[in-house]
């Protein structure tokens, strides 16, 4: 959505476009408009990182593994790609990237998607149970029962998840290098990598993944603009960030009385939207919603 405000609404990609895909300042400002995203997403990040460790939905073992796989990545895709990507390019790849997630994520709400869940479903069911009783409780949140280099047990709400920390390590390093490039916080791919491959249900994702993205946007940030020298037009974001605060004070209170599903289908509305539109205009020129 940072790229969304900055390109369309702020009117960056056009002004992009105005000095031609062959000009250096095309590239400047689309390197800028990376940077602004992910400087709003790292904030928002960093919030509900802290938020939802205290509500007890962070499996921080798992954060942090994905963390430290995208050290590498985020400081990878700057040092290789910045100053080198059209504006018209990126935004193509911006939309196809979004639009594959959302008809991937929504696959994963039907019946054969939901079928290999059993555990994140039985979580989910306890604590919206937990929710509707008025009962919910951090006490009842993620607790760690074991950890090695090759496998770490957690619980939450009673029910019992497992992962081999080796696996995010790499899943870190090939999402934080595609978020990057696209200049996303990595919420995207982390979501489908969290619900798919580590089994969680999506109360456990959000603050998850937060702790995550908190990271790689640090030093992806600071690879672009201490090695690169890309600049960023502070009296635009300012004001964003502001409502980064405010939404990311409200999100981890208000999406638990959210059903699991509908979590996930809500970010399909929006992710097939957001990728068509992008999809479109950036390959083909074509701007068919507002």
């Amino acid at each position: 959505m940072a790229g969304v405000g900055h390109i369309t609404i702020y009117g960056l990609g056009d002004y992009a476009k105005s000095f031609g895909k062959s000009m250096k300042m095309n590239k400047v400002v689309t390197d800028s408009i990376r940077v602004s995203n992910q400087w709003l997403v790292g904030c928002s990040a960093g919030l509900s990182t802290f938020n939802y460790w205290k509500m007890g939905r962070l499996v921080l073992p798992l954060g942090i593994a994905l963390a430290l796989g995208s050290v590498a990545g985020s400081w990878l895709v700057p040092a290789l790609t910045a100053g080198k990507i059209s504006l018209k390019a990126y935004i193509g790849y911006f939309g196809l990237f979004v639009l594959f997630l959302g008809c991937y994520l929504f696959y994963e709400t039907t019946p054969a998607g939901q079928a290999g869940k059993k555990a994140a479903k039985e979580a989910a069911q306890k604590f919206q149970a937990s929710v509707a009783s008025g009962e919910t409780s951090a006490d009842m949140g993620v607790k760690v029962q074991t950890f090695t280099p090759t496998r770490c047990v957690f619980t939450f709400f009673g029910v019992e998840f497992s992962f081999n920390p080796l696996i995010p390590l790499v899943g870190g390093f090939i999402i934080a290098a595609l978020a990057s490039f696209l200049g996303v916080g990595g919420g995207f791919l982390l979501v489908p990598f969290l619900t798919s491959v580590a089994g969680l249900p999506m109360y456990l994702v959000a603050g998850t993944s937060a702790a995550a993205v908190f990271i790689g946007m640090i030093n992806s940030i600071a690879s672009y603009m201490l090695l690169r020298g890309t600049p960023v037009e502070w009296s635009l974001i300012g004001a964003e960030l502001i409502g980064i605060v405010i939404g990311s004070l409200i999100g981890p209170r208000t999406s638990k009385y959210i059903p699991d599903v509908w979590l996930k289908r809500l970010f399909v509305v929006l992710a097939v939207y957001v990728g068509m539109r992008y999809t479109l205009k950036g390959f083909f020129d074509i701007a068919l919603w507002p």
